[in-house]
């Protein structure tokens, strides 16, 4: 029998937190009134939902299920898109308000030096993508504050 590679806790743990994220943010993405918010949380639902399949799918490439690790990643995520809070808000409480700068929780993924060139190339790939998102859903904040604070200008006069 073959081992079951040391990488597949976090294979699983992927899986999992993205196929969360990816269901939270297509309700957001429902939700908001938003047009262009919407379009950018569907793209971000999509690549969330496929991250999910495609580390489900190397899991199963090693005769691996997806199984319940007892961790849940995005209950805060899930909570505060379901909140009553504006988009900014919500963006806000997320932390894409902020640049990114420093070190992430991807730097860590490649410590295990027993990952195969396949599996580090879907890993890569999710680190680039993951980290696009972020950009992508900064730059719809710093949109959204700004149309904001504008109509609060404009209200003040």
């Amino acid at each position: 029998m073959t081992k079951t590679p040391t990488f597949i806790p976090l294979l699983n743990s992927v899986s999992r937190a993205e196929t969360g994220a990816g269901e939270a943010f297509a309700e957001w993405a429902r939700t908001t009134t938003d047009k262009r918010l919407a379009k950018t949380l569907r793209v971000v639902a999509m690549r969330e939902t496929e991250h999910g399949i495609a580390f489900a799918k190397r899991m199963l490439e090693f005769d691996c299920e997806v199984y319940d690790d007892g961790l849940d990643f995005t209950a805060e995520l899930r909570k505060i898109v379901a909140s009553k809070r504006s988009d900014v808000n919500k963006m806000k409480a997320l932390g894409f308000n902020k640049s990114d700068s420093g070190p992430d929780i991807f730097d860590r993924f490649f410590r295990d030096k027993t990952i195969d060139p396949m599996t580090g190339a879907l890993i890569g790939r999710y680190i680039c993508e993951e980290r696009d998102t972020g950009r992508l859903l900064k730059a719809e904040h710093d949109r959204l504050h700004t149309a904001d604070k504008k109509r609060k200008e404009r209200a003040n006069r």
